[in-house]
């Protein structure tokens, strides 16, 4: 089956989480994509804030209830990443919610130090692969991306990795070299989703939010502009394609500690 993906690229209010559910209602409604799954950027509700004291939600209220209703109205998956609380500790939380209300979540393994996210907020441990359609799909949060073991598709795992991101336009040559480079070492799509504007700390981000195909090269790439952009990914392709190169049979094997 084939699997309809939207990506939403956007400005973000800066700390302002009903603002930006707001916002982001207004969008779907106005695009009204027809699709299988949403994806939005990294800490939609906030941008990318170290004020996790100050911001934080209580985790599974407001925003997670918000994705609910949207999931439902929209009758399709919805995944971004929000702030949350959870006793005394803050985590960066991406939560994939679906149409009948259903959801799972993955904490961000890969804390951005050089935004001393790591004392902010407490890592993750545990990878999420969820499925969609007779899809696996693998969602992870923006840093992840440098690290290529956390993302391996280890046995088949998954079919789509995706990486929701505030990914800054400093380094927007590192984010469009190694979403190709996943989708290459991995034999899957990559759907990578960033946001455009100035955040409150002052740091542009160019969006650059993509869409890979297995062999590598962009099916979709976005201008440094807003928009809802849905592209259908073509399961029968990546299949023929993998059974035609079947380097995932040479892969090393590993554990990690």
């Amino acid at each position: 089956m084939d699997l309809r993906v939207s990506i939403v690229q956007t400005e973000l209010h800066w700390q302002d989480p009903a603002a930006n559910r707001s916002m982001f209602s207004e969008k779907l409604a106005a695009a009204a994509p027809q699709t299988d799954l949403i994806v939005l950027p990294e800490m939609f509700t906030t941008g990318f804030s170290m004020n996790a004291t100050e911001v934080a939600e209580q985790a599974e209220t407001d925003t997670l209830h918000w994705m609910q209703q949207e999931a439902q109205r929209h009758a399709a998956v919805l995944t971004g990443s929000v702030m949350v609380r959870v006793g005394t500790q803050y985590f960066n939380r991406l939560y994939w919610v679906r149409p009948d209300g259903s959801y799972a979540s993955y904490d961000k393994k890969h804390l951005f130090r050089m935004a001393k996210e790591h004392h902010a907020y407490t890592a993750g441990k545990e990878r999420l692969v969820v499925e969609l359609n007779g899809w696996k799909v693998c969602p992870l949060v923006c840093y992840d991306l440098r690290f290529p073991v956390w993302s391996r598709n280890t046995d088949n795992a998954y079919d789509l990795l995706l990486y929701v991101a505030n990914w800054p336009k400093v380094r927007r040559q590192p984010w469009s070299t190694l979403l190709q480079a996943r989708a290459i070492e991995n034999l899957a799509y990559v759907v990578g989703v960033n946001r455009v504007g100035t955040d409150g700390n002052g740091y542009p981000y160019s969006g650059d939010s993509a869409i890979i195909h297995p062999k590598g090269y962009p099916l979709l790439e976005t201008a440094e502009v807003e928009g809802i952009h849905t592209l259908t990914l073509s399961k029968k392709e990546l299949e023929d394609f993998k059974e035609a190169f079947p380097a995932h049979l040479d892969a090393d094997r590993f554990s990690l500690e």
